[in-house]
Parts: C-alpha cells; structure tokens; sequence
C-alpha cells in the first residue's frame, strides 16, 4: 500500500496529553499527543454517534467522547467502554522537522 503524507500541524500546536481535529478531502481525523510526546491519529468521529472526539477529554492514552462518554485508547483505536462498541481506524503518524505528518492512505487496525 502506498503512502500519502500530509502535514497537519506544528508539534508545539498540540500540547501533551490533548488533541486536535485535522479535516483533509472530507475526512475529520483526531491527532493525539501523549504525556511523552509521541503521536498518533484516528478516526475523528465517535463509532458511536460521530461526534467529533476533538472535542472530548484526553487522559492517558484515553479519548472519551464528549457526548456519551464512550472511551478509546487512542494507540491502537480499542473500544473500551460502552456506548462505544466498535474500534476506531488508525493511521500512522510522524515528525519531520518540527512538523506532525498524517499517512492518510494507510491505515492501522480498524
């Protein structure tokens, strides 16, 4: 599978242990940034009710959904707790240069 690299932000744009939404081509990824500085991405929306998870709280490596609190570990996408039932897609994320880059054409576990 090929790769398709698009930048999504500085790294001082996303503190530790938050997250941002990154729209591309009509899609809303979340971009994570854990308490020691390492990235990851998802989905943007909840498998639940497609709520923007942007908007929800970061704890650990946890994003809970601001609607119905469903939680996710954002590492690898796992459903943790009900309403949430179904994972999150995840895409390989890295930094170059001071910037976060987003592979948006592969995907990780689902």
């Amino acid at each position: 599978m090929s790769n398709q690299w698009v930048e999504v932000c500085h790294v001082d744009d996303i503190d530790e242990e938050d997250v941002i939404r990154f729209d591309h081509q009509q899609k809303t990824y979340a971009v994570y940034r854990s308490a020691g500085s390492e990235f990851f991405a998802t989905d943007g929306l909840c498998t639940h009710e497609k709520i923007h998870l942007a908007d929800g709280l970061v704890m650990d490596f946890v994003i809970e959904c601001p609607k119905h609190n469903g939680r996710f570990d954002y590492r690898n996408g796992k459903a943790l707790n009900a309403p949430a039932c179904i994972n999150l897609k995840t895409y390989p994320v890295k930094v170059e240069a001071g910037r976060v880059l987003l592979d948006i054409l592969a995907q990780g576990q689902s």
